[in-house]
């Protein structure tokens, strides 16, 4: 019984590591994201449409009813974010159409670039 079972683990050992070879053949030369969240390239810096929906000082927040971020793999939605600094909470109100750029910054996605829309 007990060689019995040795030999099982074995054969189900061995069959696990050829499935796992064939798959990664299967994927030889594709190109693979390094991140869950990384859908973009580090370069790209594309700013993306919001609207302003409240702003917090005190914490340094500010919400945004936006669209998609690809850059961080965020479809269209509503949700507050943290800004850089102070002064991008300042420049803002709520109602106001504004580009953004938002990244993982310490783990917390957070507004890096915004511009008021003319």
């Amino acid at each position: 019984m007990k060689k019995l079972m040795i030999v099982s683990a074995m054969v189900c050992t061995a069959t696990a590591f050829a499935g796992t070879a064939l798959a990664a053949d299967d994927m030889a030369g594709m190109k693979m994201k390094t991140g869950a969240m990384d859908t973009a390239s580090s370069t790209d810096t594309a700013l993306t449409d919001a609207v302003v929906k409240k702003v917090d000082p005190s914490t340094g927040m500010v919400t945004l009813k936006h669209g998609a971020l690809n850059n961080v793999g965020m479809p269209p939605m509503t949700m507050a974010f943290k800004a850089k600094d102070a002064s991008m909470v300042k420049q803002v109100k709520e109602g106001e159409k504004v580009k953004v750029r938002v990244e993982s910054v310490n783990g917390a996605l957070t507004i890096v670039n915004l511009e008021k829309q003319q």
